[in-house]
């Protein structure tokens, strides 16, 4: 029985890490939107996936408008290349650390303090769901940190259409 223990005390420590990782990445990033720690969430976020999945929801949202207002010529194609490639150019330009630490530190003042998360959970052992709550918003953010070379690391962020809707006009 005593062999039994140290082995048992080890598989619970490595439980209890593994369920509290995710929490503690959350917290991180918590941290260096806080204190404006660019390098850090550098770390904590895959800016290229995050970009990438934001510019796929841009563009499904301004392409899957209602039949009636879409056009009927031949130009269609073209215009949805174009949406892509504008939507691209913009979101590659503007989602970066320093845009996010920028518009959550408005005018001196802290204006992510707005935010909570109101659910984290595991989706599977390599997914961690995240549901933020903004004042600002009626729909949560939706974020998804993913587990890869033993580091969890933010990998999409679903946007609610009304805050999508605001990109353009910058506010």
């Amino acid at each position: 029985m005593r062999a039994r223990w140290p082995i048992l005390a080890a598989a619970v420590a490595l439980g209890t890490g593994y369920l509290g990782y995710p929490y503690a990445t959350l917290y991180r990033i918590d941290t260096a939107v806080r204190r404006a720690d660019t390098e850090t969430l550098r770390t904590l976020v895959d800016w290229y996936a995050v970009r990438e999945g934001l510019k796929e929801d841009i563009s499904d949202m301004v392409l899957e408008a209602p039949a009636d207002t879409r056009p009927s010529n031949g130009l269609a194609p073209f215009g949805e290349s174009f949406v892509r490639g504008m939507t691209g150019n913009i979101v590659d330009r503007t989602v970066t650390p320093e845009t996010l630490l920028s518009m959550t530190h408005a005018s001196g003042h802290t204006v992510y303090g707005d935010a909570r998360v109101i659910w984290a959970f595991f989706n599977n052992p390599t997914e961690f769901a995240v549901s933020v709550h903004s004042d600002g918003c009626a729909e949560p953010i939706r974020v998804m940190l993913e587990l890869r070379r033993l580091r969890w690391r933010v990998r999409r962020v679903w946007l609610p259409n009304e805050l999508l809707e605001r990109v353009p006009s910058g506010t």
